[in-house]
């Protein structure tokens, strides 16, 4: 059963915006390597002050692979948007018999 991971942090999600647009070979070179890595999906969501990365993986030991082989490149594209510590939280999904969506 795959895991949803969520990484939040405070931060500027209109710098990150900017980056990406201006930095986009970089922003998609990351892309590719946590696709070699094994994600299924992923997404980042920004709010006042507020970034969240959105991600499914295989298994939690999938992301931590890709996390730490692309720490370096990650860490740098965040500087000056990230403005603190990330918070990473891994998600099983739960069977309530209520799913909508997600085919």
């Amino acid at each position: 059963m795959s895991v949803i991971m969520t990484m939040t942090m405070p931060g500027d999600p209109q710098e990150l915006e900017r980056f990406a647009a201006q930095n986009t070979e970089a922003v998609r070179a990351i892309a590719a390597q946590a696709k070699e890595h094994g994600v299924i999906a992923h997404r980042f969501y920004g709010t006042e002050g507020r970034i969240m990365v959105a991600d499914e993986w295989p298994d939690e030991a999938s992301f931590q692979g890709f996390f730490e082989s692309t720490r370096a490149e990650i860490q740098q594209m965040m500087e000056g948007i990230a403005l603190g510590e990330p918070e990473v939280v891994f998600w099983r999904k739960l069977e309530t018999h209520d799913d909508v969506g997600w085919d």
